[in-house]
């Protein structure tokens, strides 16, 4: 009697476009580090995947590297529609909060922030 594996593709196709298989990862998201010139182990890391899925994902990358950059470019094209998008749309609105004396407080105490992290990065005790 002859054992029947099933083969389960590590990369596959959804309605959020090519994805790893059982995650909401999408091969976009990795493009963005590979596109950084991250390291596949930062890759694996800091997307929580087994060696086996990173190994399989950028293997599926280099192997469709012309259709999978094809959709990378439509993707980021889209998402910079769309910040542009409800940027522009809400203008106006984020300029009246802006002078809002909650905002004001709120952005004094942000810069104070940074200002005390620059100074302990060039004073580490």
């Amino acid at each position: 009697m002859m054992e029947t594996i099933a083969y389960r593709p590590t990369v596959v196709r959804t309605d959020r476009g090519l994805s790893i298989a059982g995650t909401r990862i999408t091969l976009y998201q990795i493009m963005d580090y590979i596109k950084d010139n991250e390291l596949p182990e930062a890759i694996r890391d800091d997307f929580r995947l087994t060696i086996k899925q990173a190994d399989d994902v950028m293997e599926y990358i280099r192997t469709h590297y012309d259709e999978v950059e094809k959709e990378y470019q439509r993707i980021v094209k889209q998402s910079d529609d769309i910040r542009r998008y409800w940027s522009e749309r809400n203008r106006d609105r984020f300029a009246k909060i802006e002078q809002t004396p909650e905002h004001k407080k709120i952005r004094a105490k942000l810069d104070a922030w940074r200002a005390s992290l620059k100074q302990n990065a060039h004073h580490p005790d």
